[in-house]
């Protein structure tokens, strides 16, 4: 018996024949003849060398090794099934291209990870850090299937996620010294918190240096974080080690939405939508001496 199967089809003709306790009957049930029924089954037993049937008055039963067989070939059979509903699940199936700014990585995007997982299990998504003009680009090229963006305050672009604030940041211990320009470390032009700060900054007359300019979070936050600068970004992407300035120039307020691309993917229909409205954005822990912004996130 070296290198022998036992072929699934035959095993499930042969439970058929376990249900119907009928050759003519079991033949019906898979839509085989009864000869081509009977010659599967001679098959079966001539690669087992065994009789799985045996005559008692005018019917045929199972004989002992027809009985043993039994309670293996439903095992086998429903393996089988399962593996194959399994596997089917992934079938036609293209990963989800999803875009999210860096700086929403820990609040915003875990939530929509979870509610696309929640919708369908099976499907894989790539995820790519950029800031939110590069991915609009890429959803234009078609390189991305949707992006998690923030939007101008009088549009109604893409699907509402959560609000945020802008806030001043700075490293625990960092003092303001008036004698000299401040130091600040911005996300790059196309970003709202940077002219804003800028404007806010000009406004009061207060000199200030442009040390370095980051299109990610993870840099300014690193510049901020060694006191060299001070930064402005969202109140939701604000680590627990950074304190919030008071006292500084006014930032906007934005809306963060999920943009969809030229051609909807599957994943994205009206139900997992609907949810993705009703995400609970958390803000990030803050020192105990940074302001209340009373946020409002879903």
């Amino acid at each position: 018996m070296d290198g022998f199967y036992m072929d699934i089809d035959a095993l499930r003709s042969f439970l058929a024949f376990v249900e119907t306790g009928s050759f003519t009957r079991a033949a019906k049930q898979i839509n085989r003849t009864q000869s081509a029924f009977s010659a599967q089954m001679r098959k079966l037993e001539a690669e087992l060398s065994v009789s799985l049937f045996e005559k008692e008055g005018r019917n045929l039963i199972l004989s002992e090794a027809g009985l043993a067989l039994r309670s293996h070939a439903e095992q086998l059979v429903s393996l089988h099934n399962q593996a194959l509903k399994q596997v089917k699940r992934y079938e036609n199936k293209r990963p989800l291209r999803l875009g999210c700014p860096e700086d929403y990585n820990d609040n915003i995007l875990p939530n929509v990870i979870s509610v696309l997982k929640h919708a369908e299990p099976t499907y894989s998504i790539h995820v790519f850090s950029e800031p939110s003009i590069s991915l609009r680009k890429k959803l234009d090229e078609g390189k991305l299937d949707a992006a998690i963006v923030t939007r101008a305050p009088d549009s109604e672009e893409g699907y509402w996620l959560a609000s945020d604030k802008g806030v001043w940041i700075s490293h625990a211990e960092f003092d303001l010294d008036n004698s000299q320009p401040l130091p600040l470390a911005l996300f790059q032009t196309d970003c709202k918190y940077h002219a804003a700060a800028i404007d806010g900054l000009t406004k009061r007359g207060t000199p200030y240096q442009l040390l370095a300019c980051c299109n990610t979070a993870s840099a300014q936050r690193a510049i901020v974080r060694s006191g060299m600068a001070v930064g402005a970004m969202g109140r939701l992407s604000v680590p627990h080690d950074l304190k919030i300035l008071n006292n500084m120039p006014p930032l906007p307020a934005v809306d963060i939405v999920l943009v969809t691309g030229i051609e909807p993917h599957p994943i994205l229909d009206k139900e997992c939508l609907t949810q993705l409205l009703g995400i609970d954005t958390k803000p990030a822990p803050t020192a105990p001496n940074a302001e209340d912004l009373a946020l409002t996130l879903g």
